[in-house]
């Protein structure tokens, strides 16, 4: 049973989570916009933005139901709720007795299946559209994603994030050359579930390049602020499985206030060192073709089938 001290650290690390969302989706638009030689908006931008949604009134299409207007809130819920379970600076969450990996992917597809069911609610094109290829898309990754979950649960003994945490801070990449596949894997998936690049283009709304954003063109006001919150909360939760489970240094043990803070100090270094990158990998490909992709997440398959052999050997 977890103490009060430790339930109180994991809603911190939640919290947390939730406000640093904002901050990685500006460093990375920021990033983007030095490598184009231009001067980009403030890394701080999409608080200014979500403040100023939030103020803004709500046009909702005659033609929605109640799917349309309460998918925001299912978003926000689903995706908020997977964040409690994440170890961020603590080796440890003590919400994962309730759930583990696999459950935070279950809240992942919930609010997945939800956006989708709003983007056809609305009868309109585009959200069909956005729609049919988020469903393509994630019906491929999903074999991708849960091989690699397998590799490392495999190799750590279990799906339970604190376990996994755990275990790959008391171990190295080194000894176990499975993970270095699974993280390719997991990289690949990363890009595809969070719509980057090659997948899919946040800095645009034409036709040809829409996936995510295309599910959500009807929204406004505070029901898009809340999605647009959704997403980055997602982002970075992704971001921090990968970067505490394949590169766990510095990640805290203990409870002491020096190990706390040296932990969240090298995490954000960590995740905002990730998010540099991913911006810098934007800025030097472009999006592919929607009948290309399976090809790339054919290179996540074979990356974890490759780790599964490599585990047994």
């Amino acid at each position: 049973m977890p103490s009060f001290l430790e339930i109180i650290l994991g809603i911190i690390q939640a919290l947390i989570l939730m406000a640093l969302s904002p901050l990685m989706t500006g460093i990375m638009r920021k990033t983007k916009a030095k490598t184009q030689k231009r001067m980009g908006a403030s890394i701080f931008q999409p608080y200014y933005d979500m403040v100023k949604l939030m103020r803004k009134d709500e046009v909702v299409s005659d033609q929605s139901s109640w799917i349309f207007r309460c998918t925001p809130w299912v978003n926000f819920a689903a995706i908020g709720t997977a964040a409690f379970f994440i170890p961020v600076f603590l080796s440890y969450s003590p919400f994962g007795l309730v759930g583990d990996l696999l459950l935070v992917i279950g809240l992942f597809g919930l609010a997945r299946f939800f956006t989708m069911l709003a983007g056809l609610d609305t009868s309109s094109t585009f959200g069909g559209i956005g729609s049919s290829r988020e469903m393509m898309v994630s019906a491929l990754l999903e074999p991708a994603l849960f091989l690699a979950i397998f590799v490392v649960a495999l190799t750590y003994g279990g799906t339970n994030l604190s376990t996994l945490v755990e275990g790959a801070s008391n171990s190295s990449l080194l000894p176990h050359p499975q993970l270095i596949f699974a993280a390719i894997a997991m990289f690949v998936v990363i890009l595809g579930e969070t719509g980057r690049l090659p997948f899919g283009n946040h800095a645009t709304h034409l036709e040809l390049t829409m996936m995510h954003e295309a599910m959500v063109l009807e929204y406004s006001g505070k029901s898009l602020a809340l999605i647009d919150w959704s997403q980055s909360i997602k982002q970075v939760i992704l971001f921090s499985l990968i970067v505490n489970i394949f590169t766990p240094w510095g990640i805290s043990s203990s409870v002491s206030v020096t190990s706390l803070g040296l932990g969240l100090v090298i995490f954000f270094i960590k995740i905002s060192v990730f998010a540099i990158f991913v911006a810098f990998l934007e800025s030097s490909i472009a999006k592919w073709r929607l009948f290309r992709i399976p090809d790339l997440i054919t290179v996540a398959i074979a990356s974890s089938l490759v780790g599964l052999v490599l585990y047994y050997l």
